[in-house]
């Protein structure tokens, strides 16, 4: 198996692993036992059934601090995936789509709060309060020096 399937088959696992502690877990559940159904002779409950237990043991491994089984698990269906990929290489476009979807989405920077207090004196100026100003210069937007 080349190297770009490797890493695709890696980051299946993972990202399958991942979603067990998720609340979409019964979708990615449910799409990743007829991805591997349609490759095998397995049933798509089935393998359903076997993730719902691979996630209780993940679960389980995690709670205790178990390290090497919940290592095991990943491994096992990245296994699984590497087999389907071999007995279908055109399935790794299928596994990419898939992996897109269930893949998280970016989350955006967190920003902290900003606060000012003001007590005692008047403040006959302006006042600002922003938590994130980027990229503040001369861009012909408004407040522009440029001549039109």
């Amino acid at each position: 198996m080349d190297a770009e399937l490797t890493a695709l088959v890696t980051a299946g696992a993972t990202t399958l692993v991942q979603q067990m502690a998720t609340d979409a877990w019964s979708r990615t559940r449910d799409r990743v036992a007829a991805f591997l159904a349609r490759r095998g002779s397995a049933d798509p409950t089935a393998v359903a059934a076997e993730l719902d237990a691979a996630r209780a043991e993940l679960a389980t491994a995690r709670q205790d601090g178990d390290e090497e089984t919940a290592a095991d698990v990943q491994g096992e269906w990245r296994l699984r995936m590497r087999r389907a990929l071999l007995a279908d290489p055109g399935a790794a476009a299928e596994l990419r789509t898939l992996l897109d979807e269930l893949a998280p989405p970016e989350t955006a920077p967190q920003i902290g709060s900003v606060s000012n207090s003001f007590s005692g004196v008047a403040h006959h100026s302006t006042v600002i309060q922003a938590g994130n100003i980027g990229n503040v210069g001369n861009t012909g937007g408004m407040g522009s020096d440029r001549q039109r």
